[in-house]
This record gives structure tokens, sequence and C-alpha cells, in this order.
């Protein structure tokens, strides 16, 4: 993207290990389900329903990480061009180490509801907070954050 100031890519190795271990738990599962069936077929339809989604779950992150997060001058927006939020919407930014925040990233907090959404492994948003990192790079998380910061502390918020 041509006028960004901040971007964040999921780390390789992170996207790597994080999807694969959703498609070994899926297989894994799916495995017990078929040949080691329990007594009740409740349980192990349970148990199909649980591998299946962890699959998919896993074909979701893989998807989702592919992506990347820019910071423009107006919004925070991934690389297919899906806006997660305006900057002018962004009211503070929670970066401690007792944040409720993803690994490697920060908490946005948003002065309007703008709906959910979940990209796993990328960001989501819930409410007023915006959760962005996991499978990301701590450095460009970091940065990200920081630039986040100076901009709510040249519009005199935080």
């Amino acid at each position: 993207m041509e006028n960004a100031v901040a971007m964040i890519t999921p780390s390789p190795v992170r996207r790597v290990i994080s999807v694969s271990i959703l498609y070994i738990l899926g297989a894994i599962v799916l495995y017990l389900a078929i040949t080691k069936p329990p007594a009740q077929i409740v349980y192990q339809v349970f148990l199909l329903l649980i591998g299946i989604g962890a699959v998919i779950l896993g074909n979701k992150m893989r998807r989702a990480t592919a992506l990347s997060l820019f910071m423009t001058n107006d919004a925070l927006v991934d690389s297919s061009g899906r806006e997660i939020c305006r900057l002018d919407d962004i009211m503070g930014i929670d970066r401690g180490a007792f944040a409720f925040k993803p690994a490697n990233g920060f908490l946005l907090r948003v002065n309007k509801q703008l709906g959910r959404s979940w990209s796993p492994g990328l960001w989501w948003r819930m409410g007023h907070r915006i959760g962005v990192g996991g499978a990301t790079s701590a450095r460009q998380g970091k940065f990200m954050a920081e630039a986040i910061a100076m901009h709510l502390a040249m519009a005199g918020k935080d």
C-alpha cells in the first residue's frame, strides 16, 4: 500500500505453527472419532464436529494470515482493502503486559461499536475494542502501536 504509515505482516514461522496445530488437532480428533468411536453416538458426533471445526478454523487462519495490516493516515486496513477502523474513532491504546490483547499486539479502544469481526491470527473486533496481533511480528506490532499512540497524542486523545 503506497500511503501506509506502518505495516504488520504475520510471521512465517508463527503462521506455519499455528495453522499446523489446528490442522493436526482436527486430523487427530477426526481419526479418533472414526477409528475408535465412543460407545454413544452423541460423543462420536461431538468429536466429528470438533475435528471438522478445527480444520475449518485452520483454513480460515491460513487465509487470514496471508493478509497484512496497514495503518494509513486515515484508517487501519488490511491488504484486501477491508477497513478495520478509522483513526479518528480510536480513543486509546493498551499495550501493557496485563492488557487483554493478542500476542505481540495491542488493544485499541474505539468510541463507537463497529460490529463483531475476526481474522484469526491477525485481529479481532468486538464492541468498543479491537485487538491487533497474534501470529504477527512483535517488532512491527510495536512500531504500529507507537505510530497510533503518536497519532493519538497529536490529536489530543489519551
